[in-house]
């Protein structure tokens, strides 16, 4: 074997100098907001058998859920949906083999990261016109 002075060279470099694409960061999201849903999903079963159960105990979860931190979570919790969706949009197309090449990759990347907050933005105006 080749004498290598193992001292000075670290085991694993590319650890160091790894840059995360786009797309990881994108797909990663994908993962977590999927999660993500179903802690929101449990909260809105709870909402509806808590308005099966009793007036009183709908109260107590309906003002639970309408605190500024019930609130931010269900905002959250439209975000994680439309990015969700938007991303899963993408996956279809690529199933289909459209997109496929890097840059229309990163595009449509770029287009979930930016098109989740806008959708997000809209739907909760929408919600408090109505």
């Amino acid at each position: 074997m080749a004498d290598v002075e193992q001292g000075s060279r670290p085991l694993s470099p590319h650890l160091q100098v790894y840059k995360l694409g786009l797309t990881m960061i994108v797909s990663g999201l994908h993962r977590i907001t999927g999660v993500g849903m179903i802690v929101s999903a449990i909260l809105i079963v709870w909402w509806f058998i808590a308005l099966a159960v009793s007036p009183d105990y709908f109260a107590k979860v309906d003002w639970l859920l309408t605190t500024w931190i019930g609130l931010l979570v269900m905002i959250g919790s439209l975000w994680a949906f439309f990015h969700h969706l938007m991303n899963g949009i993408r996956h279809l197309f690529w199933d289909k083999g459209y997109f496929l090449d890097i840059p229309a990759v990163e595009k449509g990347a770029r287009i979930v990261l930016f098109g989740a907050p806008v959708l997000m933005v809209l739907s909760v105006i929408l919600i408090a016109i109505i």
